[in-house]
């Protein structure tokens, strides 16, 4: 399916104290120029006291800036879940996706999850972008390379998410030369120039914008990123467990996280509960019906955009383009997306 396939190697990069992931980055960095090593699959920071806390490496640095006292190991959701299922010791689980702890939760392991942050997908290329990529649609042409995260890892499958909605899987996939266990292994390999584009969150390039350069995805596009935690159940701190878990979604700890480029959890994003035609004709009317539609920023037919009124917080009318697809009919506003799976242009 791709050139190569590189896995990353090793269990543990131990990094202490307070760095964060900026540095972390910088030092891999220098580490491969010099010994042309490859990346680890998870880090670790450790400290004397507080929870030991497995999250997955988007969080690097927001959870150390929200506090670097606790015992962290980062790395892909979907390892750390099986670590943690095979007797690794672990207070709280806090995952990419929403699926890992509902799994474990399902199986005993873990107590009640809690959705707690929002993140979105981007592209980054090196911040000299030799290739010149300036949209998505750029990874289908000839000579690109691209990595990604591999589809049994949250970034990965809202990777695939992103090029099914937009067409563009198979001709992005016949570029892609790496698969790795995490986004952070995907931003190492980019910011060293190894590749040239891949797939990672928003969160990684905020805080790391002086080694690569943005690509947005289309916000129609994007798939809903949700990241749940969960306490493990044989867990002997589960009173401080807890309140880790009450602090993490407090407004002060959302301001951290947002600052490190995710969105928080209570920022209100659109929902769609009915759309008043299923069958439409180019300039007819649709009426769409939810919450949180007065902020909308963008309504779109399978990607093409529409002209839309926003009558109220519940209510939108929108006038179907001459070029609309059938397909999706997605909403955005500043916080997410919402999607109508299926519109018929006729």
């Amino acid at each position: 399916m791709f050139r190569s396939q590189e896995r990353a190697k090793g269990d543990l990069l131990h990094l202490h104290g307070t760095r964060k992931r900026s540095l972390a980055v910088a030092s891999i960095v220098a580490l491969c120029l010099g010994l042309c090593a490859g990346g680890a699959s998870a880090t670790s920071s450790h400290a004397a006291g507080g929870l030991t806390i497995f999250a997955g490496s988007s969080m690097t640095q927001a959870l150390n800036d929200i506090d670097p006292a606790n015992t962290y190991s980062f790395g892909s959701t979907t390892t750390l879940g099986t670590q943690i299922t095979n007797g690794a010791p672990a207070d709280v689980l806090m995952g990419a996706n929403t699926t890992q702890c509902a799994s474990m939760y399902a199986a005993g392991t873990v107590l009640k999850p809690v959705n707690f942050i929002r993140n979105t997908l981007a592209v980054v290329v090196p911040k000299s972008n030799p290739a010149g990529i300036t949209s998505i649609y750029d990874l289908t042409k000839p000579g690109i390379s691209v990595d990604e995260a591999a589809s049994s890892v949250p970034v990965g499958s809202y990777t695939v998410q992103v090029l099914n909605q937009m067409g563009l899987n198979s001709a992005v996939q016949a570029n892609v030369v790496s698969q790795e266990t995490s986004d952070a292994n995907v931003v190492q390999k980019v910011a060293l120039g190894q590749v040239d584009a891949g797939f990672v969150y928003l969160s990684d390039y905020v805080i790391d914008p002086k080694n690569l350069t943005l690509i947005t995805v289309p916000a129609w596009a994007q798939p809903k990123i949700t990241y749940a935690m969960c306490i493990v159940a044989r867990s002997s701190n589960q009173a401080a467990a807890q309140a880790w878990q009450n602090q993490i979604l407090s407004p002060k700890d959302q301001a951290v996280f947002v600052k490190d480029g995710f969105i928080s959890i209570y920022s209100p994003v659109p929902t769609i509960t009915r759309v008043s035609l299923a069958r439409v004709k180019p300039g007819g009317t649709v009426t769409l019906t939810g919450t949180n539609l007065k902020t909308t920023t963008s309504v779109t037919f399978q990607g093409v955009p529409a002209q839309y009124k926003a009558n109220s917080n519940v209510k939108l009318t929108v006038t179907v383009p001459a070029k609309a697809k059938t397909g999706t009919l997605t909403v955005t506003n500043p916080n997410g997306s919402a999607t109508w799976k299926l519109i018929t242009i006729r």
